[in-house]
């Protein structure tokens, strides 16, 4: 199986004051995103993983009070500068960076990835993401979020440019023939001449080929349409944490939607989401656990729901029923895979629940809480294992957004990997030279 580390979160929702965390350093010191680094390429982690967002949330009470307040959902930082850094102190462990093709321009997207897949001697990915969020688009001029269906299609043609951009230039373009002074063999650099519903774009990129020819491409969308988007291009998905059941028939609906684009399920993969606490003992995990439900406020449980469903829940009423709020949040154009279709599948979508009943729900999402796995080595283990064996072996997990920095990452090193290697769902060595080698993406 593949690991990754999600560092995403490490220093939001009140994670940073956990036992554990660093004293006297603060984000975004480049200093503990080192440290980081070299915990994970210790332990052979395949991928450091740097989701984002451009906006303060401000859906809940119309105001960005609450959240900056209680740190939810920022400070963030466009992780590009630390990544390149990053590159320069490791050797092997690769980046996974995010950006969104409903705000960005393919063009300068494709060239900054190229920029950073050559200085880290090919070790970047990129999470392409639609964004759900609110105050994110209003930094990019939107009066509203796109149509759900709509991000999809711009994300398909902006992948679609990109990779066009990316194979402009063939890997074997440069000469740099000293006694001619020839640099390059112009019959190997082509224009892309792209003009589709939401880009023009003429090309050729004007860059050197890097050396994976592209990054890895990851996606993360779970409704059909984001399992559709995700088939035409994605070479790993990243799944969302939610029950078993439903990763099974996440991988089976991916597996369905590869077949009708002509790919091979076997070669896509998808790196589940999932939140851990390993200990010593299932005790003291356990008891590390719940210290997150102490992280956070109610106004920051509120900050942190309403910005992720692009929906206010300050004026939820007293009662109501799943199915009548999901309607609500579909009708603005948000995503559909939410807290709120979570607990409809919990609890059933025509339950009635009470305001009060839904935050107590909530305040176990926003934490972490209710995803988080606590447990010994071994414990931990065969949740990964019975993971990765219900959903067919391919690909692996994201260890997201630990509770404490850097406490959590070093057990993970020092007790769960070891323990994932004696039963032999683990490497004990890096096997390639890229990313992309060493996730086995053709």
């Amino acid at each position: 199986m593949h690991l990754a580390f999600d560092l995403s979160w490490t220093h939001m929702g009140g994670r940073w004051r956990m036992p554990g965390s660093w004293v006297g350093s603060r984000f975004p010191d480049f200093k503990m995103f080192a440290e980081i680094a070299r915990i994970a390429e210790r332990g052979c982690i395949e991928m450091l993983f740097f989701g984002d967002g451009s906006g303060i949330p401000d859906t809940w009470r119309d105001s960005h009070e609450e959240a900056v307040r209680w740190g939810i959902m920022w400070p963030r930082q466009d992780m590009s500068p630390w990544i390149a850094a990053l590159s320069q102190v490791t050797e092997h462990v690769g980046f996974g960076l995010t950006y969104a093709s409903t705000f960005m321009h393919p063009y300068y997207t494709a060239r900054l990835l190229n920029s950073l897949d050559l200085l880290s001697n090919g070790r970047i990915a990129f999470n392409v993401v639609t964004s759900t969020r609110l105050a994110d688009a209003a930094n990019y001029g939107f009066d509203e979020l796109m149509a759900h269906s709509r991000r999809y299609e711009r994300m398909e043609e902006f992948i679609d440019v990109c990779c066009a951009l990316w194979d402009s230039v063939e890997p074997d373009t440069f000469v740099w023939d000293q006694e001619t002074g020839v640099v390059g063999d112009p019959a190997k650099v082509h224009r892309i001449d792209h003009v589709g519903e939401f880009f023009r774009v003429r090309g050729p990129l004007n860059s050197m080929p890097s050396p994976q020819g592209r990054p890895v491409l990851i996606q993360a969308g779970g409704s059909p349409r984001g399992i559709k988007a995700s088939a035409h291009f994605a070479d790993h998905i990243f799944g969302g944490a939610k029950p078993l059941k439903l990763q099974v028939q996440h991988r089976h609906d991916l597996d369905v939607a590869l077949r009708a684009e002509g790919r091979d399920p076997e070669t896509v993969g998808i790196l589940w989401d999932i939140l851990v606490v390993v200990g010593e003992t299932e005790q003291t995990a356990k008891a590390h656990r719940e210290r997150l439900l102490t992280a956070i406020p109610p106004e920051g449980v509120g900050a942190f729901l309403s910005h992720h469903a692009a929906y206010d829940f300050s004026t939820l009423p007293d009662r109501f029923t799943l199915a009548e709020l999901n309607a609500q949040i579909a009708a603005k154009q948000a995503s559909p895979m939410s807290f709120v279709s979570s607990l409809a599948f919990e609890i059933g979508e025509n339950t009635p629940i009470s305001r009060k009943e839904f935050f107590e729900h909530g305040v176990r999402t926003a934490t972490g809480y209710e995803h988080t796995i606590a447990g010994d080595a071994s414990q931990v283990a065969d949740r990964f294992e019975e993971i990765f064996e219900a959903t067919g072996r391919r690909g692996g997990f994201m260890i997201a957004h630990p509770q404490s920095t850097p406490r959590d990452l070093l057990n993970v090193v020092d007790f769960l990997v070891p323990e994932l290697r004696r039963r032999g769902l683990f490497r004990t060595e890096y096997d390639g030279k890229t990313l992309r080698d060493n996730l086995r993406v053709g």
